[in-house]
Formats: C-alpha cells, sequence, structure tokens
C-alpha cells in the first residue's frame, strides 16, 4: 500500500513535470529564432550514403517541419496524461501518473528530435541517425520501467482482446513485456555507440519487431493456456 507521503510525493513530481515540459516543448522554437539568420536559405533535407546531401529544401520548410513537431508534442503531452478520464477500463484512473511520466518523455524525446534536425541544418552536417534511435531506445527503456504495473486500458500499452479482457493476462504479459522493452531499449544505446550505421539500422528494426511479437505471442499463450484449464474445470 502506498503512503500518504509517497503520494503527495508523486503529486509534486506530477505539478513539476507538467510545467517544465513546456520548456522543453517551446525549446525547438526558441533554438529557431536564435539561429535564424544563420540558416542557408538551401537546407539539406536527405542524405546518400556516403553522408552527402542530395536533396534540399527552404527555411521556411524546415520552420514548417519543426512547427509539427512542436505541435505532436504538445499534443501528447496534454492528451495523453488526460487519456484515463474517457478510459472505460475500472482501474484506468491508476494510471495517470503513469501515462503523465511517459507523455513527457516522449514530449522531451520529439523536441530533442525538432532541435537536431534545426543544428544539423545550420551546419550543415549529416542527420546523425545514431542519435535518434539511441534516443528511442532510451524511450524503450523508460517505457519498460514504466509498464510493468500499468492497470489495464485502452490508450497505452499491449492491448488486444485477450489482455483487455483478462486482468491477470494483462499484468502477466506486461510484466514481461516491460523487461523485453527496456532489454531491447538498452542493446539499441549500445550499439548506436559502437557499430556501424548499417548494423544500427538492422539491430533497431530487428528489435521492433522482437519488442512488439514477444508480449502479443506470450499473451495469446497464456489465453490458451486459461481456456484449457477452464475446460478441464
Amino acid at each position: 500500500m502506498v503512503s500518504p507521503i509517497q503520494i503527495k510525493k508523486e503529486i509534486i513530481m506530477d505539478k513539476f513535470l507538467k510545467k517544465i515540459v513546456w520548456l522543453f516543448i517551446i525549446a525547438p522554437a526558441i533554438y529557431l529564432a536564435i539561429v535564424w539568420n544563420k540558416l542557408p536559405e538551401k537546407i539539406a533535407t536527405n542524405f546518400n550514403e556516403k553522408g552527402n546531401p542530395d536533396r534540399y529544401g527552404s527555411k521556411t520548410g524546415l520552420m514548417a517541419g519543426v512547427a509539427v513537431l512542436m505541435v505532436l508534442a504538445t499534443t501528447i503531452g496534454l492528451l495523453l496524461p488526460l487519456a484515463y478520464k474517457i478510459d472505460r477500463k475500472n482501474r484506468a484512473v491508476e494510471n495517470k501518473t503513469r501515462l503523465l511520466r511517459m507523455a513527457f518523455a516522449i514530449s522531451i524525446f520529439i523536441s530533442f528530435v525538432a532541435c537536431i534536425l534545426i543544428n544539423s541544418s545550420v551546419y550543415g552536417i549529416y542527420f546523425n541517425i545514431r542519435i535518434i534511435f539511441g534516443s528511442i531506445g532510451l524511450i524503450w527503456c523508460i517505457m519498460g520501467n514504466y509498464m510493468h504495473n500499468i492497470k489495464p486500458n485502452y490508450f497505452a500499452g499491449f492491448r488486444n482482446s485477450w489482455t483487455l479482457n483478462n486482468e491477470e493476462i494483462w499484468r502477466r504479459t506486461h510484466l514481461l513485456g516491460g523487461k523485453v522493452w527496456f532489454a531491447g531499449g538498452l542493446l539499441i544505446v549500445i550499439v548506436c555507440f559502437f557499430a556501424s550505421r548499417n548494423i544500427v539500422t538492422i539491430t533497431f528494426i530487428s528489435v521492433i519487431f522482437i519488442i512488439i511479437l514477444i508480449p502479443f505471442i506470450y499473451s495469446y499463450h497464456l489465453y490458451k493456456k486459461q481456456n484449457a484449464l477452464n475446460s478441464t474445470n
């Protein structure tokens, strides 16, 4: 049982996150305004395998792209923490703090990507895929850390007919899924430091399939096992 002191600490932390997240969301706009005069008229928007630019866009195109990312970060930061209010699951309200912190992490990541995009445009350098994939891996680690005790809901987690209709299947699936996501994210972070770009890309794509398929297959296995037990009783 959670103590009143712990509840009070979580409330204070939640209020702090709700305020500070806006600093991260508007950071790309501030950065873009600061470096606007340093931007070239033609901005590299795509690079070939050797890291050389082979497609160009305009400064206004960059501004539009950054604006889209900021809108996305704002939408997630505002709506995901409120998802529990319209969730039909009885225990959805227990996810309030977890959804807020997930939204906080995702919003920061999106803002980080926007800043990396601006930085690469200013200095005409290759959009470093290692940084992006490594950041995604870190997000997976954070998600995995919260996933093991998230309650059944229709907005976050491994949602299928087997998990949503059986709380024990949900719990066991997310217990395993949290570990898989954390391990997969950690692997991506490590690979991004030491491996070549091609290995990083292959590993990233492979991990995506693994962290999606394992919880899905495991939840189906638990469902079949439960049905078999029910049929024998």
